[in-house]
């Protein structure tokens, strides 16, 4: 029963990391490759510890970026933990 609680985890948070970096395509690029914007760094430029310190800015309002900026992300970061952050980080350096 524990080997099937813990994979049942695996696969729901796996996807719902995958939905997360597949939402960021329609700003950043299918790759990261975009400026979103045309005014956000390009994030598969970026250091992991980079991504992680700018999606934890813009999740507790921190003011990282132009106000246009953060006014998109604020609502899309808010909902992620510091766990969802690093394994999304995780994903996109990958």
């Amino acid at each position: 029963m524990k080997k099937i609680i813990i994979a049942a985890t695996v696969l729901a948070t796996t996807s719902l990391f995958a939905a997360d970096t597949k939402a960021c395509a329609g700003c950043h690029g299918a790759n990261f490759e975009k400026s979103a914007m045309g005014q956000s760094k390009i994030v598969k430029d970026m250091s992991k510890d980079e991504i992680v310190t700018a999606l934890k800015g813009y999740r507790d309002t921190a003011g990282f970026g132009h106000s246009t900026m953060k006014a998109a992300m604020a609502p899309q970061a808010k909902k992620l933990s510091d766990a969802d952050i690093e394994a999304i980080a995780a994903e996109i350096k990958k």
